[in-house]
């Protein structure tokens, strides 16, 4: 009788059981690889949204920093601001009309602050002379400016430095990048 049981084969229930364990198996290699392929194109996005906040970190840190707008008839004179001989004294934000892209264009390091561009904005990813950038339709960024006197020693008054902040975001993959760059007034009659 023994002989007869030994050859009979698998029951329906080890049969069942197996399934289950190979299909567990499988489910856990699909998981592993699509881990694996979505950790292999993260440093591609990280390196973009990187490169995207540099450009834009570098383009704002090589604009004027001034007392008055680079546009007022008395930039050259002014003596401090506010109220030292400016038309109008400059202050944080862009002036009315001034955009980055078209005359009248952004020409002080502080018109940047609460600039936007990238999904989600209603500013496509666009180059500083207006020409689309293709392939970066799922970033985001956004620029911040405060005055970081304080944070910096050897600096005369606050507003004599600002922080600029450029955030990147990859929709997609939430990915993250922020990178913070300083800029003092050095020259402040220099436009």
């Amino acid at each position: 009788m023994s002989n007869k049981r030994q050859q009979m084969g698998m029951s329906l229930i080890e049969v069942v059981v197996f399934i289950i364990v190979l299909g567990i198996g499988f489910a856990g290699m699909l998981i592993l690889y699509n881990q694996v392929t979505r950790a292999s194109v993260d440093p591609m996005v990280r390196k973009q949204a990187l490169a995207i906040a540099s450009s834009l970190l570098e383009e704002i840190e090589l604009r004027a920093f001034t007392y008055c707008d680079p546009d007022d008839t008395n930039v050259y004179t002014a003596t401090g601001s506010p109220g030292g001989g400016c038309t109008v004294d400059e202050v944080i934000g862009p002036e009315a009309g001034e955009t980055r892209y078209a005359d009248p264009r952004f020409d002080n390091v502080n018109d940047y602050n609460g600039f936007t561009m990238g999904a989600g904005t209603g500013n496509p990813m666009l180059a500083i002379d207006s020409t689309p950038i293709v392939g970066l339709n799922d970033y985001r960024v956004d620029v911040a400016i405060v005055n970081a006197g304080g944070e910096l020693l050897n600096v005369a008054l606050p507003e004599d430095a600002l922080r600029i902040t450029v955030a990147v975001q990859h929709l997609p993959t939430g990915l993250n990048v922020s990178l913070q760059g300083y800029r003092l007034r050095y020259a402040p009659n220099s436009p």
